[in-house]
């Protein structure tokens, strides 16, 4: 089966499957405390929403099982993001999430400036992404009063479809596929209202796969750590402030450099600083100031690319 097939299949299953979730008695009647089980990832996995956390996300404890639906936009100077996508959690324990990206790449059509790429006005970039996370061991709440934190591995992978763009691809020598591996490691400290993670991502990605994966012979083509980090303070237990930066692997500058065209395929590391309002343990909201550094500086005046972020979610 094809991975766009794949994927497809699996997003249909995993939105089937929380629908089956609400009528089941096993359905998370109790749940965790708000706002621990993270909000949802721009990617589709729980955490916060630039990295993932060890948190399994959705209000299901342990002997539960609970499920998140999410919608995201993320808007900057030049380009624009939009992410929704369903989490399923089992016992506390396993998550599974799928989330679709529609990323506008508008400046893109300037590349024709550089070759005859055929790239269309108001192109726009699709990305699928099917998450799997285990938690290891650690209970990020039951565990607040010690130094354990809760240590979860997950893989996420990603199928990126650039349409007009993809002669743009071919000259970067960027698969249209991958998998990301990631350990996470999140510290609840409970009684200081403060929340601490730390994940080391293994990845190809080129700006987190909108731009395919790798850069061939001419650029980096290897799997790298990307250590990415998150910090949440408690105001009161429905909202919460924070802040998270997230290393990148910069893959394609050496192509453009040897290519001639200085650092104009460069790509900067990712940050926010975010504020997270629960209203019930059901529906979060979380805004954030971004920012993204380059992307492709080349095609828009080498701006960094900082805007604001925008996600609901829904969580039973």
């Amino acid at each position: 089966m094809k991975p766009i097939r794949y994927l497809a299949v699996a997003r249909h299953l995993a939105l089937a499957g929380l629908v089956a979730c609400i009528a089941t008695p096993a359905a998370a009647a109790t749940g965790k405390l708000v706002l621990t089980g993270g909000v949802s990832s721009i990617d589709g996995a729980a955490g916060g929403g630039l990295t993932p956390w060890a948190v399994i996300g959705t209000n299901a404890t342990d002997g539960e099982i609970g499920g998140t639906a999410h919608v995201t936009r993320v808007s900057t100077q030049d380009y624009a993001l939009t992410s929704y996508g369903a989490a399923l959690g089992y016992h506390n324990k396993f998550e599974i999430s799928i989330a679709r990206q529609n990323f506008d790449a508008s400046p893109a059509i300037a590349l024709n400036g550089i070759a005859p790429f055929g790239v269309k006005r108001g192109e726009n970039i699709e990305m699928d992404v099917l998450g799997v996370k285990y938690r290891i061991f650690g209970e990020a709440v039951l565990d607040s009063l010690n130094l354990i934190p809760q240590v979860a591995v997950g893989i996420e992978h990603k199928q990126v479809q650039p349409n007009s763009l993809k002669s743009v691809l071919r000259f970067l020598d960027a698969s249209t596929s991958s998998t990301d591996f990631y350990v996470s490691a999140t510290k609840l400290l409970l009684e200081h209202s403060l929340l601490l993670n730390g994940t080391l991502r293994i990845t190809k990605a080129n700006q987190n796969g909108l731009l395919g994966f790798g850069a061939g012979a001419q650029g980096k083509d290897k799997y790298t750590g990307q250590p990415e980090f998150s910090v949440a303070y408690l105001l009161h237990r429905t909202l919460a402030i924070g802040a998270e930066y997230r290393f990148k692997p910069n893959n394609l500058e050496i192509l453009g450099r040897r290519a001639g065209l200085g650092s104009a395929l460069r790509e900067d590391d990712w940050s926010d600083v975010f504020v997270a309002w629960a209203p019930s343990k059901h529906f979060s909201l979380t805004g954030a100031y971004v920012d993204l550094g380059g992307i492709v500086p080349g095609i828009t005046r080498k701006r960094d690319q900082t805007g604001w972020y925008l996600s609901a979610q829904y969580a039973f």
